[in-house]
């Protein structure tokens, strides 16, 4: 066991690498410094032994740090190893048995979402939202509970006009305006729910996950038959299904050391 006296120092390097991680541009010492209330001797120290092991780079004309390659190589294994499915596997499992219905892990891939996992419960339901399976971010549950806690400019840039905003059963937001409307009611309430505007006769009801920053990173949804015969009859709120999955969104949080948003 290394002395206690260690963690410390610990902690400051990897407050150093959080703060570069976060900022789209290399940052000047005195900015760390600032930034996360450290003496600048120590600031220093701490990045020449971050650039001896590789994790920063140091840009001398510029006299700014970066993330180096070993941190690259860190984030590269992380992928590797699947974590956010494994995490997200036995979860997905209990949630299907709890519900009865289908439930899956979703992630955005642009304006899509895109589907990681599947879990079944004991009685199975063939469902569009395959793994693998790319769908019209806006018109999935799955999607829009990531959506809604995006910056409006994010979601400006991905739908930046009327072309880019799909109909598969003429049901779904059309423009922007709409689409800005449904989020903001999605993320007072805490769960997206999608009913028939992807396949007629089914919905799905979602909640997001978050990473330590509080960016929304994954979805968990349900999917379940719903025959809806008329107009009114869409659209419903399945409050007992949907605290479900808010339940199981917040436990993978939680495996993922994130930490959702403060709500409105």
């Amino acid at each position: 066991m290394g002395d206690s006296s260690d963690v410390p120092a610990l902690r400051r390097g990897l407050a150093v690498l959080g703060l570069l991680a976060r900022r789209a541009t290399p940052t000047s010492a005195a900015v760390i410094s600032r930034e996360l209330e450290l003496p600048r001797s120590t600031t220093y120290h701490l990045l020449g032994e971050l650039v001896r092991t590789g994790y920063v780079s140091h840009l001398p004309e510029e006299r700014r740090y970066g993330l180096g390659m070993a941190a690259f190589e860190l984030g590269s294994a992380y992928l590797r190893h699947d974590p956010l499915e494994r995490l997200a596997r036995p979860l997905l499992a209990r949630l299907a048995q709890r519900v009865e219905h289908n439930a899956q892990l979703g992630v955005l891939h642009g304006a899509q979402a895109v589907y990681l996992s599947k879990e079944q419960p004991a009685r199975p339901q063939t469902l569009v939202t395959d793994v693998g399976v790319r769908l019209p971010a806006e018109l999935t549950a799955s999607g829009r509970a990531m959506l809604a806690h995006l910056p409006a400019p994010q979601v400006r840039a991905l739908f930046p006009g009327s072309s880019s905003f799909v109909q598969r059963t003429g049901r779904g937001p059309r423009d922007l305006p709409s689409l800005r409307r449904l989020l903001a009611s999605e993320r007072r309430r805490g769960w997206a729910v999608e009913d028939g505007y992807i396949t007629e006769s089914w919905a799905s009801v979602a909640s997001a996950v978050f990473d330590h920053g509080g960016r929304p990173v994954a979805s968990v949804s349900v999917t379940f038959r719903h025959v809806c015969d008329r107009e009114s009859d869409c659209g419903q709120i399945w409050p007992e299904t949907a605290a479900e999955v808010r339940r199981t969104a917040a436990d993978l949080t939680v495996r993922l050391g994130g930490t959702a948003p403060e709500s409105d």
